[in-house]
């Protein structure tokens, strides 16, 4: 499942993504006509692990498979995302670690407006 449309930026410390995808009915996440905003942090995951392999690649190597193991400092700042009409922006930011075993700072906006936001760590799948 890949939520995010398209790499807006990226550097060795943090990623912009874009995703049209909240509002598709399709969306695998959706429960009914919903997307709740608690959903709002896969989109985060998936922007840190993006960045991980976009930084393996630059190199030259494989980034190893990871999974999401903690969400801390999390808010939410609306119910759901399906109502938001915007494209939804995806800010990941590293704040340490190397490939995996790392920790990331997560924002997901909708134009200026910040619908969540927290920290995800990405842990070595063994």
């Amino acid at each position: 499942m890949c939520l995010l449309d398209r790499v807006i930026e990226w550097d060795d410390r943090s990623i912009v993504c874009q995703s049209e995808t909240h509002r598709d009915p399709a969306n695998p996440l959706r429960r009914g006509d919903r997307l709740s905003a608690v959903h709002a942090f896969e989109y985060g995951a998936q922007a840190a692990a993006i960045h991980g392999g976009l930084r393996a690649k630059a190199e030259g190597t494989t980034a190893p498979p990871g999974y999401l193991a903690a969400l801390r400092d999390a808010e939410l700042f609306v119910d759901r995302l399906d109502d938001i009409p915007l494209s939804l922006q995806v800010r990941a930011g590293r704040l340490f670690g190397a490939s995996v075993d790392t920790v990331y700072e997560c924002q997901i906006l909708a134009g200026d407006q910040l619908l969540a936001r927290g920290r995800v760590t990405i842990m070595l799948r063994t």
